[in-house]
């Protein structure tokens, strides 16, 4: 079953910026109203006036605002007459640390933003999206199968939300509301840029990974790839397509992997530099 987005209601978190401002581009070009909700206020309304006030709608929130999540959400349907999709995108990843010497705080804020966020994207809009027979999109990463190096708060966060969407698919599946889980890889954005390549740490865990899924997409590329996957509602998406086989095969994988990476100098040299930056 088609999900045809035009003159949909679609709702994107994370709006304002990277993959979120890029999704809802693309939605609004293919026809939805779209209502761009991010904590950046200049950043969402900057969107809206590239689309136009008559299509589009700014809303400052926090995802991790449960509350203010149900206003925003109330506020689209009354905006709008409507909600036809849900496109829960915000994310953030944490400065790079080892578990032993990472703030709590920050892996607080992750888990906040990346899981619980998307609980409070979703859970507020479902009478809705019932009604409507929608679509929910949950932007996972490939990070979800990836070594947890450096990263494991964002890799543990993104595990869970996958779980999270899994739950969902099943849960809505009776109402009639489909759900994607989206993989990515790496994705040309301001986020990864900090993360990988403006810090010696972040070049050094960029170059552990093979040259073949260090490739990146553009923010407009994975706009692209989310807008397909409402359209055809479809239970996931994975880009790049060079991440696909570890996520088909992790089961087999993911242990081989970690025998290696646990005996490998290079990876013990980046833990120890990790430790040392405290």
């Amino acid at each position: 079953m088609k999900l045809d987005v035009g003159d949909k209601v679609a709702l994107v978190t994370g709006g304002g910026d990277g993959i979120g401002r890029a999704t809802a581009l693309e939605l609004a070009r293919r026809g939805a109203r779209v209502a761009v909700l991010d904590r950046d206020e200049v950043a969402a309304k900057a969107v809206v006036a590239e689309l136009g006030e008559a299509r589009a709608l700014a809303v400052t929130v926090d995802v991790t605002d449960r509350h203010g999540m149900a206003l925003a959400v109330g506020q689209v349907v009354e905006h709008f007459g409507g909600l036809d999709v849900v496109v829960a995108n915000a994310g953030i990843t944490p400065p790079p640390a080892t578990l032993w010497v990472i703030d709590p705080v920050d892996f607080d804020r992750v888990m906040a933003v990346n899981v619980t966020g998307v609980l409070n994207t979703v859970q507020p809009a479902l009478d809705t999206l019932i009604a409507q027979r929608g679509h929910v999109v949950v932007v996972a990463s490939c990070a979800a199968f990836s070594p947890p190096v450096g990263g494991a708060a964002y890799m543990v966060s993104k595990a869970a939300v996958e779980v999270l969407a899994r739950a969902f698919r099943l849960e809505l599946a009776p109402h009639g509301v489909t759900v994607t889980t989206a993989y990515f890889g790496f994705v040309e954005t301001q986020l990864a840029r900090a993360t990988l390549d403006e810090t010696p740490i972040g070049r050094q865990l960029d170059a552990l990974m093979p040259p073949l899924l260090r490739t990146r997409i553009s923010a407009e590329d994975a706009g692209r790839v989310i807008a397909d996957a409402v359209a055809g509602r479809k239970r996931s998406t994975t880009a790049p397509v060079a991440w696909i086989p570890l996520g088909v095969l992790r089961g087999v994988l993911t242990p081989a992997l970690d025998a290696v990476l646990t005996r490998a100098p290079l990876v013990h040299r980046v833990i120890r530099e990790l430790e040392g930056a405290r």
